[in-house]
């Protein structure tokens, strides 16, 4: 029986504990993939974005058309074709609009109580018209914050290629 229980005392064979500690917090690789663009705060990209601007530089256009995103910036060369934010702004937009016509038609339909074919000729149309004025900076303000927070597919991926999950 050994003199001593504490680890550095007792023989190799007798140790409970490794030779060589294990280190007190594990620190990963910090190698990050550097841009070549621009890298602005999340407000300025969310703010350009929703402007129709760069979200990178602010000078050039995020839009070729009314939603088509176009491939480059002219100004920096942010990437901003291969950010994927083709499903998520019309969720949003909608949210937005709901929660901007619900209301309103509530409170009109309490305090007024309009006939029913007044409200369709209201409502419709400016539930439309909202959405489709809103769909545009939405969307530039989705593309702001992926490309913000590097949420791009791959240069080089092809979707028709054949995945292997295994």
């Amino acid at each position: 029986m050994p003199h001593c229980s504490k680890p550095h005392c007792l023989r190799a064979k007798d140790r409970a504990v490794p030779e060589h500690p294990l280190p007190r917090h594990w620190q990963p690789d910090r190698i990050e993939k550097r841009p070549r663009w621009p890298t602005p705060a999340l407000a300025a990209s969310l703010g350009r974005g929703l402007r129709g601007h760069c979200p990178s530089c602010g000078k050039g256009h995020i839009f070729n058309g009314y939603l088509r995103v176009v491939q480059k910036c002219r100004s920096c060369g942010a990437p901003l074709g291969v950010v994927r934010a083709d499903d998520v702004p019309p969720y949003f937009t909608i949210v937005l609009v709901g929660h901007l016509v619900v209301p309103a038609m509530l409170i009109t339909e309490q305090n007024l109580a309009p006939p029913i074919w007044l409200q369709m000729v209201v409502w419709v149309p400016l539930t439309l018209f909202l959405t489709l004025a809103l769909l545009r900076p939405v969307k530039g303000a989705t593309v702001g914050l992926m490309l913000h927070l590097g949420l791009m597919k791959d240069e080089e991926s092809d979707p028709s290629a054949p995945h292997d999950f295994g």
